[in-house]
């Protein structure tokens, strides 16, 4: 009987650790699931991969905005997703201007 019940243990831990649980409300992956509903010249990889590569804006609350650029977009690479994520919100004018240069010595 200790024998049963020590291998449905051991077997409902296996099943537990071998299917891992992402929780759906972490910001990329709640990007990667409106992705996959509405912008349909995406991949689900191409989805995954995006929201991945721009988490720092999703965790700024701009995935409205990042989505919906890259709604517009041609295609939905790298270049995309990361020309979506510099046009939103404080970083939508591209930062500040480039510093003058210093005094030369001589």
């Amino acid at each position: 009987m200790k024998r049963l019940a020590f291998a449905l243990a051991l077997a409902a831990l296996g099943s537990f650790v071998a299917c891992p649980m992402e929780p759906r409300d972490r910001p990329d992956i709640a990007c990667a699931d409106a992705c996959k509903k509405t912008i349909f010249a995406c991949t689900p990889h191409e989805c995954d991969r995006g929201c991945a590569f721009v988490l720092d804006r999703l965790v700024e609350r701009e995935q409205r905005t990042v989505l919906g650029c890259m709604e517009r977009a041609p295609k939905c690479g790298d270049a995309e997703w990361a020309d979506c994520a510099v046009k939103v919100g404080a970083h939508a004018d591209g930062g500040p201007g480039v510093p003058p240069e210093l005094p030369s010595e001589f």
